[in-house]
């Protein structure tokens, strides 16, 4: 049985908090200040007080401990192996703050889904894109992708959960090919029923 990703990124929460209330744009700024952080805080430090910050701006917003803890065990992994990496390349206190950006981008991004609709999100981005229908582009399925993007991830992050309880079972878990290729092949399966469902209705068309 599939098991529900409860991942930071895995769809909207209902709730009144300030931070449903707060103005759309206000939170697209905050997201991109976040990502801007990871090129102005270079003190390890100063990341890791963002990184509170935004944490607890999760927790009192109501959005819920047992999903945050999800999504760091989704994404600790990857975490420790670019912490090791750069302690080596660079020492503890450049590991630190690097990690401390990338968890805090990640966060951020969080709280942009969680605290917005998919719908309301979605009719942003394509008034964003907007002003470059002119050179080519087309708002409605810049947008299209985002929201295919965006239900995409609970999908493989659960996918990679129940690979891993699959490789456990047999004794596999510290196999790389036993836990990365059957999320592979489940993904590239995923993208093709995507894109029949696509074609059916006619958005792969010109």
């Amino acid at each position: 049985m599939r098991r529900p990703a409860a991942g930071l990124l895995a769809g909207y929460v209902h709730g009144d908090s300030w931070l449903h209330r707060t103005p759309l744009w206000a939170k697209f700024a905050g997201v991109v200040a976040a990502g801007a952080a990871s090129f102005v805080l270079l003190d390890w430090r100063a990341s890791c007080a963002a990184l509170g910050a935004v944490v607890l701006a999760w927790l009192s917003a109501g959005l819920g401990v047992r999903r945050l803890a999800a999504s760091w065990r989704l994404v600790l992994p990857l975490a420790v192996v670019l912490f090791a990496f750069q302690w080596w390349q660079q020492g503890p206190a450049a590991a630190g703050r690097i990690v401390a950006n990338l968890l805090l981008c990640f966060v951020a991004a969080g709280l942009l889904t969680a605290t917005v609709p998919l719908q309301d999100l979605l009719d942003a981005v394509a008034s964003l894109a907007r002003p470059f229908r002119r050179l080519g582009a087309d708002p409605e399925r810049f947008a299209l992708a985002i929201a295919i993007m965006v239900r995409s991830i609970p999908v493989l992050a659960g996918s990679f959960a129940e690979v891993g309880d699959a490789a456990r079972a047999r004794g596999l878990e510290r196999s790389v090919r036993a836990r990365t290729v059957p999320v592979v092949l489940a993904a590239v399966a995923y993208a093709r029923r995507t894109g029949d469902a696509l074609a059916a209705r006619g958005l792969g068309d010109d």
